[in-house]
């Protein structure tokens, strides 16, 4: 299917300000980007440059005044993410070195901690997709999806003593359970078309049977098209902006994503 995803931040700066955006997705083999615009009022110089995860990021200073940051990419995107139920555990000696930091504890997936837990979740589940799935499910059961209801990041230990969380919370917690069975996974933000209310959405991904897999602990099935912006060890990594000093506020921020009935021309 054929997206057109936009995001859209308003900034009021009080002094001048360096800013770290991330908002710029890349094709891959699950999407391909055909078309973007990237809009910056009032015009300052901004360099590009890629971060050790292969994230598209540009680096700016704001000045003093009203900042605005304005985004849209047509990306063609699949219908629905892939699933493997029976796909294999990777060994640990067999990962890829790029999936090596993905298996380690991180600021906001203490998987260290969930060594039992996520052992009683993976028993008499098939080493791998299975056992993720599993985890997923309990996420489902014990945590409510509330979107909105997180401004503070937690971390994985905090999301699981409570009954409720956002969608980058409940991916904490999903990342740090595999990781505790020695399963790489990772964070991604992005797109999802099919979102009620609409925002940018987070969600994780997990490396079984030779490649990495989606799973979202909000969603019912993974239909509807994703579109992944970056990708990390877990929220620190994935920022979409990030000021440094405190004279930066957020005034609005507006998301969208719309399906194109033809591919852009």
């Amino acid at each position: 299917m054929w997206l057109r995803a936009s995001c859209s931040l308003e900034l009021g700066v009080s002094a001048p300000t360096p800013l770290l955006f991330m908002l710029r997705p890349r094709s891959g083999w699950h999407q391909w980007v055909a078309r973007e615009e990237y809009l910056i009022s009032p015009s300052v110089t901004a360099v590009e440059f890629t971060d050790p995860f292969g994230n598209l990021c540009q680096r700016l200073v704001a000045p003093v005044g009203d900042f605005s940051v304005h985004t849209t990419a047509d990306i063609e995107a699949a219908e629905a993410s892939d699933t493997a139920p029976g796909a294999r555990l990777s060994e640990v000696q067999d990962l890829p070195e790029a999936t090596l930091p993905f298996l380690l504890p991180s600021r906001y997936c203490e998987s260290d901690l969930f060594t039992e837990l996520a052992y009683q979740l993976g028993d008499g589940h098939a080493l791998g997709y299975d056992q993720c799935a599993a985890i997923v499910q309990y996420i489902r059961d014990t945590t409510r999806y509330a979107p909105g209801s997180g401004q503070d990041i937690i971390t994985a230990v905090d999301v699981n003593e409570r009954s409720e969380a956002v969608c980058r919370d409940m991916a904490h917690l999903g990342i740090a359970l595999c990781r505790a069975l020695s399963i790489p996974a990772r964070m991604v933000v992005g797109y999802l078309a099919t979102l009620v209310p609409m925002d940018l959405h987070a969600w994780f991904e997990a490396y079984v049977g030779g490649r990495w897999y989606t799973f979202d602990p909000t969603q019912s099935n993974l239909n509807g098209g994703r579109v992944a912006i970056a990708y990390g060890r877990d929220a620190a990594d994935v920022a979409i902006y990030t000021q440094f000093g405190a004279a930066v506020e957020l005034k609005s921020m507006n998301v969208g994503v719309v399906q194109l009935l033809d591919p852009p021309s």
